[in-house]
């Protein structure tokens, strides 16, 4: 069930799938000081534990969940996160709009271009309005190679995320995007989203027109 699905210089990048809703859990892991950032706490504590322990294997340090972070409200990322929190007591970051319908009191707020760090590297926030208020995606940028975007359910393989139909979410949720991501970030950033399989600005790029005519 947990992949490792890169292994880069200065940290591995793993992942489960959890859930009826297949949501993504991703887990950075720093190979020098053994610190480690979740994003998204979705579901079944169980399995997350069970990459929490896989990861060891990942430094030679003594692993340690130094921050979980979530990338939004909705129900379906955050179900194992007060439980999580209750069985390792780590610090938690979200965005400073959701942070409130967060099932536990967020210990972070985070704006636009704040930065997470934990011992041997650091993620930023990049704050994209629509999915919902203070929806986040977490960008690790690799010293050697492609940025990774975690985007949460903002950037999928095929579209911005869900809107329900409102022109104006949609419209800020796109224009963020573009902004934020495309424009700020080269082809070969490789896009982790909250659910489903990666993706790269890439091969998405070519098709943001195509998203902001048909409104979804």
């Amino acid at each position: 069930m947990d992949t490792l699905i890169h292994d880069l210089r200065d940290i591995t990048i793993r992942s489960i799938s959890v859930s009826e809703m297949d949501n993504n859990v991703y887990l950075l892991t720093a190979k020098a000081t053994g610190a480690q950032l979740l994003i998204d706490a979705a579901d079944d504590l169980p399995a997350i534990q069970g990459m929490l322990q896989d990861a060891a294997a990942d430094t030679a340090a003594t692993p340690n969940l130094a921050l979980i972070a979530t990338t939004h409200q909705h129900w379906d990322h955050v179900r194992a996160l007060p439980a999580l929190v209750e069985a390792t007591g780590a610090p938690t970051a979200a965005g400073a709009d959701d942070a409130e319908a967060l099932p536990l009191t967020v210990g972070r707020s985070l704006e636009h271009g704040d930065t997470c760090a934990v011992d041997g590297f650091e993620v930023t926030a990049v704050h994209l309005r629509g999915h919902t208020p203070g929806s986040i995606a977490f960008v690790y940028e690799n010293p050697e190679g492609p940025a990774h975007i975690f985007s949460g359910d903002s950037l999928f393989p095929g579209g911005v995320g869900n809107t329900q139909k409102d022109p104006a979410r949609f419209t800020s949720l796109i224009n963020d995007v573009a902004a934020r991501l495309f424009e700020a970030y080269p082809d070969d950033t490789v896009v982790h989203p909250g659910h489903g399989s990666p993706t790269t600005l890439g091969a998405e790029r070519p098709h943001l027109e195509e998203w902001r005519a048909r409104g979804w």
